[in-house]
């Protein structure tokens, strides 16, 4: 049996859900933010600052491990025999999905991932933003019951799928030519936080090699979060369901283990208390994911087999957090952004008319 088929197995998602819970508190330990060893939307957000989208000097910082999720993903692809070159799927919509994924996570502080792990942590706010995921998501089983699709995606060139590794690839070169210089804000043309999220990471190899592995287990698993939980809802499939379980548990089990459990809702690194607004976030989200057919994680994992679609809201992603950080969307601990909660009243009404229009049976 090939390691595709072992890790595409019900025992072989766990197996990479554990995997990814026992990494990422120990990326935290390494000197990653508090409860935030991976978080896809918080370290595609700090690539924006790192490249000067946004100039809040607190989250800019070239992240290894989204660099090593594509190149993980695409090394992976290869060495199977899955890159397989596609595009053409309503790319304007994935991008306009990628830039309200992102400002809902923003709203939250953390894509699903990192809503795992703050409540692996102990992070009770974590509550209301997973409880704010699963109804997004909830809401988008309904579109897809009722025939919504953004349209088949069609083999093309294999420069289309090169493209994104080939872009992660320079953003490394743009690190090893222009690290950072002790106590300074900026290097060449990069962008370094000296305070705050984006000032604290772990060792740089060992992020990259940390993001290259969780890269080829994912992309081979196809672990997804919102995947797990649109299956659930929709087919009563819990197959993915057991990586999630699987992370929060190792993750619970590898804070214990390192003294970083701290249970409760006040005091959480790059969090916020307002219930509301971490649900509604976490929901904006949710819905975002679901449209676009993948979580932020599985996005990169597409986008480094090939899939120019998934590069597309990647790159809006990117996009919607220099809006989030620009606009004054995005939440801080002491709150949310003065315009947060209209971004997330507009992202809603923009997913709902893509979610309404775009179905091939009117129901």
């Amino acid at each position: 049996m090939g390691m595709k088929n072992v890790l595409a197995s019900r025992w072989g998602v766990i197996g990479v859900g554990a995997v990814i819970g026992i990494l990422a508190p120990i990326l935290q330990k390494l000197g990653n933010p508090g409860n935030m060893g991976i978080c896809v939307a918080c370290f595609e957000r700090d690539i924006a600052g790192s490249l000067g989208l946004h100039r809040a000097d607190i989250v800019q910082y070239m992240r290894p491990e989204i660099i090593g999720f594509v190149l993980g993903s695409f090394a992976a692809a290869l060495i199977f025999r899955e890159f397989r070159p596609r595009a053409g799927s309503a790319p304007i919509v994935r991008f306009v999905l990628g830039v309200f994924a992102m400002i809902g996570a923003l709203v939250f502080l953390g894509c699903p991932w990192r809503a795992m792990l703050r409540l692996a942590g102990g992070d009770l706010n974590a509550v209301l933003g997973i409880a704010g995921l699963v109804f997004g998501i909830w809401i988008g089983t309904l579109f897809l019951k009722n025939g919504y699709n953004l349209g088949r995606s069609q083999k093309t060139y294999p420069s289309v799928g090169l493209l994104m590794p080939l872009i992660a690839f320079g953003f490394l070169l743009l690190v090893f030519i222009y690290p950072q210089i002790q106590g300074e804000p900026a290097s060449g043309v990069l962008f370094y936080s000296v305070k705050g999220p984006g000032s604290m990471h772990a060792p740089l190899l060992v992020s990259l090699g940390i993001g290259l592995v969780v890269g080829v287990l994912a992309q081979q698993s196809r672990f997804c979060t919102m995947g797990a939980i649109r299956d659930l809802t929709l087919f009563g499939q819990t197959h993915l369901l057991g990586g999630l379980v699987a992370l929060v548990l190792a993750a619970f089990v590898t804070n214990l283990v390192l003294g970083q459990f701290n249970p409760g809702f006040t005091g959480q690194p790059v969090a916020h208390t307002l219930h509301f607004w971490n649900f509604a976030g976490m929901t904006l989200a949710g819905l975002a994911f679901a449209l676009a057919g993948g979580c932020p994680g599985r996005q990169l994992f597409l986008s480094g087999e090939g899939d120019g679609d998934a590069a597309v809201f990647v790159i809006g992603m990117v996009a919607g957090a220099a809006f989030a950080h620009n606009f004054g969307l995005a939440s801080s601990p002491a709150g949310i952004g003065t315009h947060g909660a209209a971004a997330v009243a507009i992202g809603i009404v923009v997913c709902l008319f893509i979610g309404f229009t775009m179905r091939t049976k009117l129901a």
